[in-house]
């Protein structure tokens, strides 16, 4: 899931903790939600935007990958 978002992460050299401190949860929280096991709360996709992509686009950063 958020193909974007892993993709973007790995440009700017930021893992799972950088997400995770960007949003006060923990690591294994924010594995679960990238991989579909949770959702992330519009506060969280904000923040993570704000504070890590500035001026990247929700839609483009949180886009869902189609499973088959």
């Amino acid at each position: 899931m958020f193909p974007n978002l892993r993709a973007e992460m790995v440009r700017s050299g930021l893992v799972v903790s950088d997400i995770a401190r960007a949003i006060h949860k923990t690591d294994k929280s924010v594995r679960s939600k990238l991989n579909g096991m949770g959702e992330f709360t519009l506060g969280e996709v904000v923040s993570i935007r704000d504070q890590l992509f500035p001026g990247m686009e929700l839609d483009f950063l949180f886009e869902r990958s189609v499973k088959k």
